[in-house]
């Protein structure tokens, strides 16, 4: 019984695995600037091994890549481009969670609590108790809102509107990207802002309290009261969290979509 020998040509290797060498090049890079992905207790291994596991579901909606040599210029320029897609969609993303944690370090620095810092696990840095605790509350809601699946619709939209190939994001999209970021302090202070308000009438009522009686030590007694205002204002303010988190999820998404 004769079986008859499958031949493969050098042409169909290199295009098979250029089709999944390069998404998975730009999702991998994305995952390295992605909020929660990229944080320093997801191990390496586990980033790859999901950025390979979501190109090849991805691989039959993805435009075929242009046939050029793997070992090239050419190659390694297109490389570079989807390392700076990847990193450029991370980053978006990422400045919306930045948001939450820069909203946290308002209130904190209003209550009197900017001394209380902790490490922060996912950008290594130390970041005030509320900041985290708000950077943790926005990862739960972000999950439960089924962002990770919005984020693998993203990246498959992203292969329609710039394939892969050696195309880069135009001027006008990295002038939207940097300009942006100003969004992040805006959706922080909206965020902040009742907490801040409430705690500025305490300070200014205990400013006139210390006028009216000076011999009443601000010190002792306001430094308790900031604190509970502004847990109590925080408690209050909570659910408005989801709101400002899927407000500002839609503008990055459509961030993204301009930028690519």
């Amino acid at each position: 019984m004769m079986t008859a020998a499958i031949s493969i040509t050098g042409t169909e290797l290199t295009g098979w695995l250029a089709s999944l060498l390069w998404p998975l090049i730009r999702i991998g890079a994305m995952f390295a600037a992605l909020p929660i992905f990229s944080a320093r207790s997801v191990p390496v291994r586990i980033r790859v091994l999901l950025a390979f596991f979501i190109a090849w579901i991805l691989l039959p909606v993805i435009p075929k890549p242009p046939v050029v040599d793997l070992i090239s210029a050419q190659a390694l320029l297109i490389s570079v481009y989807q390392v700076l897609i990847g990193v450029a969609m991370g980053f978006i993303l990422q400045m919306v969670f930045s948001a939450f944690v820069i909203a946290g370090q308002s209130i904190a620095m209003a209550m009197g609590l900017g001394f209380a810092s902790i490490i922060d696990p996912q950008n290594g840095v130390q970041v005030p108790v509320v900041s985290q605790a708000f950077l943790i509350m926005v990862t739960l809601v972000f999950l439960a809102l089924n962002g990770h699946l919005l984020l693998i619709e993203v990246l498959a939209d992203s292969f329609q509107r710039l394939p892969v190939g050696p195309v880069v994001i135009s001027q006008d999209g990295l002038w939207q990207l940097v300009t942006w970021g100003s969004n992040m302090f805006l959706g922080g202070m909206l965020v902040a802002l009742p907490a801040v308000a409430a705690l500025l009438l305490v300070n200014l009522a205990f400013g006139v309290a210390s006028r009216a009686a000076p011999q009443l030590n601000i010190f002792a007694v306001g430094f308790p009261v900031m604190i509970l205002v502004g847990l109590a204002f925080i408690i209050l303010t909570l659910p408005s969290i989801t709101d400002h988190l899927s407000r500002m999820m839609l503008e990055a998404i459509n961030l993204i979509n301009k930028v690519v």
